[in-house]
């Protein structure tokens, strides 16, 4: 095996860097390793969520949790048919129609997305930390939508039907061989069906002790929360003003 002066940083990152070879292959360490990044990748993406059972959680915080489905049948066609993941079936349309809700400030929408692993690991500790964080601030807070197998453009029809200012999906985020259980929060201000990317803000790699830490992500989402309110705007448009140490995510939880 050679030496590799790259190796010492295989303690700042996840990244495969470093691996090493035994003439013209890798170690077998590795490559078991990558096997099992692999294995864990596609059980993230595979796994069902058990919503009902974080449904439970969420009412453990006296928060009403509000339990929708997209037009999705299964999670063979969720990964297939990515539009039907980003319209909310007819019955759970109904139901929101049907409601009279006041308008709130702020939407909290969480989805396993593609890694369930994600949102059992992560989901509800981030919802506590965004809870304490934004009752601080006094924002209203509408129910807690809970809806498996979505994409991130569900949340602009809800938040329509719903009558949010803005809206933050919660969503498990593609996983990868160096992360799988990794979410991602995106913030739109106006919800409305037709909404492009453009007019989202997005927080990634919420998964500590290795990537963004609860506190620092809820306290950043209430930033931009704020800001998007004052200023009328989302997106590319909104820049992120908070400065915080990077060293700093690591050490707040």
């Amino acid at each position: 095996m050679m030496h590799d002066p790259w190796f010492n940083l295989r303690d700042f990152t996840q990244a495969r860097i470093a691996q090493g070879r035994v003439g013209s292959g890798i170690p077998s360490q590795a490559l078991l390793d990558f096997q099992i990044a692999h294995a864990a990748a596609r059980d993230a993406v595979h796994q069902a969520w058990d919503m009902d059972d974080f449904a439970r959680q969420v009412k453990s915080l006296n928060l009403h949790p509000l339990c929708l489905r997209t037009s999705v049948n299964n999670r063979v066609e969720y990964l297939q048919r990515p539009d039907k993941g980003r319209c909310l079936h007819a019955e759970s349309r109904q139901v929101l129609l049907a409601s009279a809700h006041p308008e709130v400030d702020v939407l909290l929408i969480f989805s396993n997305g593609l890694s369930s692993t994600a949102i059992h690991s992560h989901g509800f500790a981030l919802l506590k930390a965004i809870y304490t964080v934004f009752q601080e601030s006094a924002f209203s807070l509408g129910p807690i939508c809970l809806l498996p197998d979505a994409r991130v453009a569900v949340a602009d029809e809800i938040g329509a039907l719903l009558n949010a200012r803005l809206t933050i999906m919660i969503i498990g985020e593609r996983p990868g061989l160096s992360a799988a259980d990794s979410l991602g929060a995106y913030l739109t201000l106006k919800p409305r069906v037709g909404n492009t990317d453009a007019e989202r803000n997005c927080l990634s790699n919420i998964r500590p002790p290795e990537g963004l830490s609860y506190t620092l992500a809820a306290s950043k989402l209430c930033y931009l929360a704020n800001a998007a309110l004052q200023c009328g705007y989302s997106g590319v448009a909104l820049k992120d003003g908070m400065h915080i140490p990077i060293m700093h995510s690591f050490t707040l939880e």
